[in-house]
């Protein structure tokens, strides 16, 4: 079967490879978007988005059970938000406007 579409990335020093715009586009990714590399056994290689529900993290489920737990278990260390902190964290983004779902533009390296 001919392919829909070939792009070519370069793997960098660090092994990392850039997704070319017009495949995250083709694959519904924005930035922080997780892909899967699916080997057969011809050693063909296929990418893939993994929705978030698709696959668990381990570390962050340990960590959020753990979390859980020890609010459970020590209730008195839970503290209202400090509004010093608070009204810094608003001073540093006051006037920003982000849009999470607006697409990035060029080569973005993940």
């Amino acid at each position: 079967m001919p392919a829909l579409m070939r792009k070519i990335s370069t793997i960098t020093e660090k092994g990392q490879v850039t997704i070319p715009k017009t495949v995250r586009d083709a694959l519904g990714l924005g930035y922080g978007g997780r892909i899967a590399f699916n080997i057969d056994e011809s050693r063909h290689v296929s990418i893939e988005r993994v929705d978030d529900e698709d696959e668990a993290d381990p570390v962050i489920d340990h960590f959020l059970t753990f979390l859980a737990k020890d609010m459970q278990e020590n209730p008195q260390h839970i503290a209202e938000f400090p509004e010093a902190l608070r009204g810094r964290m608003q001073a540093l983004v006051k006037g920003m406007e982000v849009n999470l779902d607006d697409a990035i533009d060029g080569e973005v390296d993940l």
